[in-house]
C-alpha cells in the first residue's frame, strides 16, 4: 500500500490514541530500519506503537517506513581526509579506533560500524589506528587473510596480532604506536568504546613514545561520518521461565547477595547480554543476537536501574520487569553512575568489558570502583536445567535442519548447482522450519575450496564459488532459538578428497574426539584441553590460528565468556553447567579448510580422582554427521572409532524420527552418513605423512 502522506498518518495515529508527535513516529522507524531485520517475526516492530493494533494504522506505518528505507544518499569519499580534519580541529594527532562500541559485543549496529567506515574491514575483531601522516591495522589470525583483501594496504600498513601469517608482519597495535607516535604527539582515544584494560594497555605505549594520552570529549570519527545511521530501535520482550528457568527477582537476589559479599553496593552492567540476561528480556537491535542494546546499574538490595531508548519497552515488557526495576532513558546513565560516586558508594565494574568511562566518572564524583570480571559471567554461564533441556531440544532440531542441507549439496550434481550464498540460503530456510527459530546466531560461513581456508570467511558475490570449486566445502553456521543457542561447523567432501586432505582431516577430528571424551578434575582450565586438541596435528607439524573452543549463551550471544578451551585461558576452570564450542582445525591457503565444531555441555561424572577430586566431562549437544568419506580409519586409535559409531548412532537416533516425516531423501542420507565404520586390517594402515 501506497504512503497516503503526513496529514493522513497524524489523524490515523491520533484517532487511535497515539500520543507522540509524527517527528517522534518517524525517529523510531528510521530506528526500527537500522535494527537488522527480523527474519522470524518481520512485524514484531509493530508492537512499539499501540495505534498499530489498528489495521489501517499499521497499513500506513509500513508505507512509511518502506519510504524511508527508499531514501538514499551518496558514499563519501576521502574518510581518511576528514577523520584527519577533525582530528586536526580537535589538537589530536592519533586516534585510536577499536572494532567495539560501547556496549562492547561482538555485533556492532551500522550506526557503530566505525572501523568498517574508516577501513572497509567487515570482520569481528581488528584495530585501526590513524595518525596524521600514515595509519596502521591490525587483527588476529582468523581474519588476516580478509583484511588482506579488505584493508587498502595505501592507506594502511596491515599487520596480525597472530605469529606465522605471512607474508603479513605480526605485530600488536601497541608496538605500532611506540614506533610510529611522534614524541609530544597528542594521541586521542574515546573512553565510551574502550574499557579500562583496553586503554592501560594503549597508555604504556603512548607514554613509550613520549606522547600524551587524551580522552576526547565526542568522538571525532561521528562527527567526519556523513549521513550517519540512527540508533537502532526493536522491542525489548520478555524471556519467559519455561526458556529461562529462572526468575529475573531470583537472578538478581543471587546477584544481590554476591554484591554484598564484596563489599560492593552496585554493579554497573555494560554488557547488553548481561542486562538481558539478569531481567529475562531479549531484543533484536543487533545482527544475529538477541539483545536490547542498554546499560544498567544492579543495587545490592536487589532493584535495578534500567538505561534503555524506552520506545523500545511495550507495556508488556514493563510489566513482565515490575516495580523493582526502574526505567530511566539511555542518556542518563552517566548522570546515574554521577549519583553514586557524589554518595559515596561502591560500584563494582568490569575492567574489561566496561568503557572506563564508567569507573573514571564513578571514581570522579567521589565513589570507589571494585574492579573484577562481572560476576553475571559466570552466573550466566552455568546454565540451569531448564537452559540445557533447552539446548538439548534445540540441537536436535537444528541437526535435522542441517542434515537436510548436507544431503541436498551431496546429491549428484548439486555441488555444481549451488554456489556458497545459495547454500546458506538453503541452509537457512530449513532452520526456518524449525520451531521456536529466531534467526542466525552469526553469519553463515560458507566457503568452497580455497575459500574454506579463511576461518572467519564472508562469502559476497564478488567472492562466492561454485561448491565443485574444491574437494572439500566448509560450512559453519548457527541460529538461534527461543530456547538455545546452535554452533556447528562442517567439512564435507564433495567430490573425491586427495589423501592429505583426508589425513589432515582425521587429525582434526582426532582432536575434536579428544576433546569429547575428556574426563578432568573439577579445577581445570581450557589451556589443557587446548593441548589434547592440537596434539595429533602438532606431531606432525601442523596448528590452527584460533582457540578450541568458546561459551555459547542460551537465546544470547553465540560468543560468551568467561570460560573457553584456548591457550590463553589459565584462570578459568570448567564447571558443570558451562557449554563450550570444540572446534579444532586445519586450513591450506588457497586450498581448503577443515573444522569440526560441536556444541557441547560440562557434565559431572560422578566419580572423583585419586586425589579426591570431582571428575567431570563433556557431553556433546550437537547431532550432525561427520563425513565419513574424508575418515581414513587406519589414523584413529579404537577408542576413536568407537567415539565416531557411537556418537554417529546417538545422530541418527536423534535425528531419524524427524527426518522420516520432513524429508525421507535426507532421512536415507542419514542412515548412510551415520553407518559404522570399521577398523581397517593392519596391513592396510598407512604410514603417517607430514603435509605442508
Amino acid at each position: 500500500m501506497a504512503y497516503k502522506g503526513d496529514a493522513n498518518l497524524e489523524k490515523l495515529l491520533k484517532d487511535a490514541g497515539e500520543t507522540r508527535p509524527l517527528d517522534a513516529v518517524k525517529a523510531t522507524l528510521r530506528g526500527v530500519l537500522a535494527a537488522p531485520e527480523d527474519i522470524a517475526a518481520p512485524d514484531l516492530w509493530l508492537t512499539l506503537f499501540k495505534a498499530a493494533a489498528n489495521k489501517n494504522v499499521a497499513e500506513q506505518l509500513t508505507a512509511l517506513k518502506n519510504q524511508l528505507a527508499a531514501e538514499t544518499s551518496a558514499p563519501q569519499q576521502d574518510r581518511l581526509a576528514a577523520l584527519r580534519a577533525e582530528m586536526k580541529r580537535r589538537n589530536i594527532e592519533g586516534f585510536y579506533i577499536p572494532r567495539a562500541d560501547e556496549f562492547h559485543g561482538e555485533y556492532v549496529p551500522a550506526r557503530s560500524e566505525r572501523l568498517k567506515w574508516a577501513t572497509g574491514f567487515t570482520g569481528s575483531a581488528g584495530v585501526a589506528v590513524v595518525l596524521e601522516k600514515k595509519a596502521g591495522f591490525f587483527t588476529d589470525g582468523r581474519y588476516t587473510l580478509a583484511a588482506r583483501k579488505q584493508v587498502n594496504k595505501k592507506d594502511f600498513d596491515i599487520c596480525s596480532t597472530a605469529a606465522d601469517q605471512q607474508p603479513t608482519p605480526t605485530m600488536r597495535p601497541t608496538e605500532w604506536i611506540e614506533k610510529n607516535l611522534p614524541k609530544g604527539a597528542s594521541f586521542g582515544i574515546d573512553p565510551w568504546i574502550m574499557s579500562a584494560n583496553e586503554v592501560k594497555a594503549v597508555k604504556d605505549a603512548v607514554d613509550k613514545a613520549g606522547g600524551i594520552l587524551v580522552y576526547v570529549d565526542s568522538n571525532p570519527l561521528d562527527a567526519a561520518w556523513q549521513n550517519r545511521p540512527a540508533a537502532p530501535v526493536s522491542p525489548a520482550v520478555p524471556q519467559p521461565l519455561e526458556y529461562a528457568g529462572k526468575s529475573s527477582e531470583d537472578k538478581r537476589d543471587d546477584l544481590a547477595d554476591v554484591l554484598s559479599a564484596k563489599g560492593a553496593d552496585a554493579l554497573a552492567i555494560a554488557l547488553p547480554e548481561e542486562t538481558c540476561w539478569l531481567l529475562n528480556v531479549r531484543g533484536g537491535d543487533v545482527p544475529c543476537t538477541p539483545f536490547a542494546l542498554s546499560y544498567a546499574i544492579a543495587h545490592k538490595d536487589g532493584s535495578v536501574d534500567w538505561y534503555i531508548d524506552r520506545s523500545k519497552v511495550t507495556g508488556e515488557t514493563q510489566k513482565w520487569i515490575g516495580a523493582d526495576v526502574r526505567l530511566h532513558d539511555i542518556a542518563e546513565f552517566e548522570n546515574g553512575l554521577k549519583a553514586l560516586g557524589k554518595q559515596g558508594k561502591t560500584v563494582w565494574v568490569d575492567p574489561n568489558t566496561a568503557p572506563v568511562k564508567v569507573q573514571n566518572t564513578v571514581a570522579d564524583n567521589g565513589g570507589k570502583v571494585v574492579s573484577e570480571r562481572s560476576p553475571l559471567q559466570l552466573m550466566k554461564a552455568l546454565k540451569n536445567d531448564v537452559e540445557i533441556e533447552g539446548m538439548t531440544a534445540c540441537h536436535i532440531r537444528d541437526g535435522a535442519a542441517l542434515t537436510r542441507f548436507l544431503a541436498a549439496v551431496s546429491e549428484q550434481g548439486a555441488a555444481a548447482k549451488y554456489d556458497e550464498i545459495s547454500a546458506s540460503d538453503l541452509l537457512q530456510k530449513f532452520r526456518a522450519e524449525n520451531d521456536k527459530f529466531r534467526g542466525l546466531s552469526f553469519d553463515t560461513i560458507s566457503g568452497a575450496g580455497g575459500n574454506g581456508a579463511i576461518i572467519h570467511y564472508h562469502s559476497t558475490p564478488a567472492t562466492s564459488q561454485k561448491l565443485d570449486a574444491g574437494p572439500v566445502y566448509l560450512v559453519d553456521s548457527g541460529a538461534q532459538y527461543l530456547d538455545g543457542t546452535t554452533d556447528i561447523t562442517r567439512a564435507i567432501a564433495l567430490s573425491p578428497p586427495t589423501g592429505e586432505m583426508k589425513e589432515n582431516f582425521t587429525r582434526v577430528l582426532k582432536g575434536h574426539i579428544q576433546v569429547a571424551m575428556a574426563e578432568f578434575p573439577a579445577g581445570t582450565t581450557g589451556d589443557k584441553l587446548d593441548e589434547k586438541a592440537r596434539a595429533a596435528l602438532k606431531s606432525v607439524g601442523l596448528d590452527y590460528a584460533h582457540g578450541t573452543g568458546h561459551g555459547v549463551g542460551s537465546y544470547l550471544s553465540v560468543h560468551e565468556g568467561p570460560c573457553s578451551i584456548s591457550s590463553a585461558n589459565t584462570t578459568v576452570p570448567m564447571q558443570a553447567g558451562m557449554i563450550l564450542s570444540n572446534e579444532p582445525g586445519y586450513y591450506k591457503e588457497g586450498a581448503y579448510g577443515i573444522r569440526i565444531e560441536s556444541l557441547v555441555v560440562v557434565v559431572d561424572t560422578g566419580r572423583k580422582d585419586k586425589e579426591g577430586r570431582d571428575l567431570l566431562a563433556f557431553k556433546t549437544l550437537t547431532m550432525a554427521p561427520i563425513d565419513r568419506n574424508l575418515v581414513d580409519a587406519a589414523l584413529l586409535t579404537p577408542n576413536e572409532l568407537k567415539w565416531l559409531n557411537d556418537y554417529h548412532a546417538e545422530v541418527r537416533k536423534n535425528l531419524l524420527p524427524l527426518l522420516q516425516k520432513a524429508d525421507p531423501k535426507a532421512a536415507d542420507f542419514l542412515k548412510r552418513a551415520t553407518a559404522p565404520i570399521k577398523k581397517p586390517p593392519p596391513q592396510a594402515k598407512k604410514a603417517m605423512r607430514f603435509f605442508f
